[in-house]
């Protein structure tokens, strides 16, 4: 996917956002934002939103020393979704259809994600999601891949989200290698946050090597490389990992709840739609 006109001032209100975190000094966040403003002039449309997101968030932690500005955000995420882990559970194993109940627990936990929205309100946001239709549901596909393929990579997206990823990877009872980022960026999930969420204990836990806001390929690790390219069912989880991936000749189910205009656009969807999409 493209980078769209909308996304430029997104970038500064993000730059903004990681800005207050990490600092106090108005004068030192207005520095950053003149940074950050100046970089918006040459980044070419026709890269991905994830790769003029890896280039401000890069300006970002240089100009605050802070390498990880979202820590203690990411690890309160992952307190409040464990709290909710055993509920959700439960209501999986009652459903009459337990699999697309997991799925749609999965795509819940996409709520939490600090890059597109501003404020999380959890709880009410997951039961909006468990009771929305979907938009896209390809689950026919969806079960057949499943039931082929003898393992599954799942590529993770935030921090507090993997505990939703969690319910699904123990729903579907195939060996998963759940894959995290290299490097902090936003509140994108790390190994660290993906063992807090217990996701170690029911996956393979691998890093795909990059520092960026979704899977850019080009900046992934040689080993992540071979397994994704070996791959035979992928799951792709939220907007980052769609943006990076969305062009991808690969056999990838996208997970993930609409959170922007932009993606909205690019997929013929509206904001607020969830949705289980298979390969074109």
């Amino acid at each position: 996917m493209k980078t769209y006109l909308e996304c430029l001032p997104c970038f500064l209100s993000q730059a903004l956002r990681a800005g207050r975190i990490a600092m106090r000094d108005e004068r030192a966040i207005k520095r950053l934002l003149d940074e950050v403003g100046m970089m918006l002039r040459d980044i070419p449309l026709e890269s991905t939103p994830p790769e003029s997101g890896r280039l401000i968030y890069q300006k970002v932690s240089e100009m605050t020393g802070n390498p990880d500005p979202y820590r203690e955000i990411k690890q309160e995420s992952t307190r409040a979704a464990l709290a909710r882990y055993s509920g959700l559970k439960e209501w999986v194993s009652r459903s009459e259809d337990p699999l697309l109940a997991a799925v749609r627990v999965a795509i819940a936990g996409n709520v939490i994600d600090f890059g597109a929205n501003r404020d999380v309100r959890l709880a009410e946001e997951i039961e909006e999601v468990l009771e929305k239709d979907f938009a896209v549901c390809d689950d026919t596909r969806f079960r057949d891949g499943l039931r082929k393929a003898p393992e599954v990579l799942y590529i993770g997206d935030n921090a507090g989200e993997c505990v939703f990823d969690r319910i699904l990877i123990e729903t579907m009872g195939k060996p998963v290698t759940y894959v995290v980022r290299g490097r902090p960026i936003i509140n994108d999930a790390t190994r660290e946050d993906a063992v807090a969420a217990g996701i170690d204990r029911v996956a393979s836990l691998m890093s795909s090597g990059t520092d960026a806001p979704g899977t850019i390929l080009h900046t992934c690790s040689r080993e992540f490389l071979r397994v994704y390219r070996q791959a035979p069912f992928i799951i792709s989880k939220g907007q980052g990992n769609y943006e990076a991936l969305s062009n991808e000749p690969r056999p990838i189910f996208f997970l993930l709840k609409v959170k922007c205009g932009v993606i909205a656009r690019d997929m013929g969807l509206r904001e607020g739609d969830i949705l289980l999409k298979g390969p074109s």
